[in-house]
């Protein structure tokens, strides 16, 4: 299939066929939603919403972007994360195989 397997995961869940058989996802796909889910875990999105001081904010897409760029599929330095809305970013990156990724992230306020 790919270098890169993984089952896809839509709205927290496995995401099953017709067959109830889960999704696999590979390669460029898998590496962005391992991303996702990363960003989830380190906590910074959410900090980024809730924070108003600009000081904390720029520091935190700053942690938000080294973090993407530790990701050893990812060219390190190709990372952009992008405020468009409350709580909504834009973050863009290049694979080292794959070519680039995209992505729109949106942070729970409550």
């Amino acid at each position: 299939m790919g270098k890169y397997v993984d089952i896809l995961i839509s709205d927290d869940d496995i995401a099953l066929d017709a067959g109830g058989l889960p999704v696999p996802v590979a390669d460029r796909d898998s590496i962005a939603q391992d991303i996702v889910h990363m960003i989830r875990e380190t906590g910074l999105l959410v900090e980024l919403v809730g924070n108003r001081d600009v000081r904390t904010k720029v520091r935190n897409l700053l942690l938000l972007t080294l973090e993407v760029d530790k990701d050893e599929r990812i060219i390190p330095g190709s990372t952009e994360v992008e405020e468009v809305g409350l709580g909504q970013f834009n973050l863009k990156a290049e694979t080292r195989e794959f070519g680039s990724i995209a992505l729109q992230l949106e942070a729970d306020r409550g």
